[in-house]
């Protein structure tokens, strides 16, 4: 076995272990490309092996999604079967299935395709799933997000190599930035510091309870964000319904909460494009007044980013803002990796629609209304876009004092 295989073997055990810690008994469902299937049959054979009682793969194919979408009429792509709701219903609800997403997607998959059509597809389909995704966003199982290379999402990345070369390099690059060597007890080992360091961040902000924070960069960022009372900020762990200790993504470096939905002003500037619905939106920024966005431009994409604003009325509000040092791993690659889950945790970054519920104290008991009535935003969308400059400076109030929570794009505390 070589080197990257082990790595790869242990990259496997990481997800089934630290990622959703799957318990004897259990169920788990990856969703992964077909391309790649590599990860997906090690983590079957790890889940096993510490017990679950039944594996389930949902394939994905990135070619027979953009012709889906480009040859289906609208009707069609808005329907969702009845099975489909009956599976998830079986899966999610009943068995409570640990969820694997590999995410890998061509950052340019549904490049020139109708996006209002994609768009009311995609708003459809998740208003019709919406009562499952609740069950990741409530932590009521546990879940993960971890990424596999491809050759069109590997080439996006390194254009200059061949298609080998650039598959071999994203390897390389995704075991490096997630902490992985070809000794499993080494790769515990880094996972538990990294976590402890994480969860002290975490807790020096929980402890202080700030009322909000300004963010402020050369490149125009200068933005004002209020903190509900008793929010949580998370950090990468979290705990499902049971009580079993999960990570949500790996790689991981952030600390998070959600902002008050309504108590966010000012302008604020994307250091990294976004890829959504299979377009990459670039060069943008947004204004908000009063937690809203009333203005925003983009110079590719803007189309796109229209119609993600228009999802709902949560769509043009803040769900998340987290706090990634500038000096991390993944920003250290100097990688721009036109995949959400790596761009975002090399910058600090917000989300645009809904927060997870799990960021105010007792929020997961609480109704949608109810959440609202705490300043915890709702949507059908929830996505990450990147801010997090070389120079972001973040200051922190508590009843009008200051505290420096990052400087030059790093901590401060």
């Amino acid at each position: 076995m070589t080197n990257r295989e082990k790595r790869i073997e242990n990259f496997a055990k990481l997800a089934v272990t630290f990622g959703v810690n799957v318990k004897e008994g259990e169920d788990v469902l990856i969703t992964a490309p077909v391309e790649s299937p590599e990860l997906a049959r090690l983590m079957t054979k790890a889940a096993y092996e510490l017990g679950a009682r039944a594996v389930s793969i949902d394939w994905r194919d990135d070619a027979i999604t953009r012709l889906t979408f480009e040859h289906q009429t609208q009707e069609t792509l808005n329907e969702v079967p009845a099975w489909k709701i009956e599976k998830l219903e079986y899966q999610i609800a009943d068995k409570k299935s640990n969820r694997i997403s590999i995410y890998a997607e061509d950052p340019d998959l549904l490049n020139g395709l109708d996006q209002a059509k994609i768009a009311e597809a995609v708003r459809e389909n998740s208003k019709a799933t919406k009562k499952y995704v609740a069950y990741s966003m409530n932590d009521i199982l546990s879940w993960l997000v971890i990424s596999v290379p491809t050759n069109k999402w590997a080439q996006k990345i390194f254009p200059d190599l061949s298609a080998e070369e650039a598959y071999d390099k994203l390897w390389d690059t995704i075991l490096d930035v997630s902490r992985v060597t070809e000794d499993w007890d080494e790769t515990a080992k880094n996972w538990e510091d990294h976590i402890k360091t994480l969860d002290q961040k975490a807790t020096y902000l929980n402890d202080h309870q700030f009322d909000k924070v300004h963010y402020e960069s050369a490149n125009g960022t200068d933005l004002w964000v209020k903190l509900p009372k008793d929010h949580i900020w998370t950090s990468a762990g979290s705990d499902n319904a049971k009580g079993d200790p999960f990570i949500p993504n790996i790689p991981t470096e952030e600390v998070f909460t959600a902002p008050q939905y309504d108590g966010v002003d000012g302008k604020l500037v994307a250091v990294k494009p976004l890829v959504y619905n299979g377009v990459v939106i670039d060069d943008f920024n947004f204004t908000f007044e009063n937690g809203k966005v009333i203005d925003f431009e983009a110079k590719e994409g803007y189309d796109t980013l229209a119609q993600m604003l228009e999802s709902d009325e949560g769509a043009r509000y803040l769900g998340e803002i987290a706090l990634v040092p500038y000096d991390s791993p993944i920003s250290n690659s100097n990688i721009l990796f036109y995949n959400t889950l790596f761009d975002e945790n090399a910058s600090c970054h917000f989300a645009l629609g809904k927060a997870y519920p799990t960021t105010v104290v007792g929020g997961t008991d609480l109704e949608e209304d109810q959440l609202k009535d705490r300043g915890i935003n709702d949507s059908l969308i929830h996505e990450d876009f990147m801010v997090g400059a070389s120079d972001l400076k973040i200051t922190a109030y508590k009843a009008d004092e200051a505290y420096p929570i990052f400087e030059d794009g790093n901590w401060a505390i």
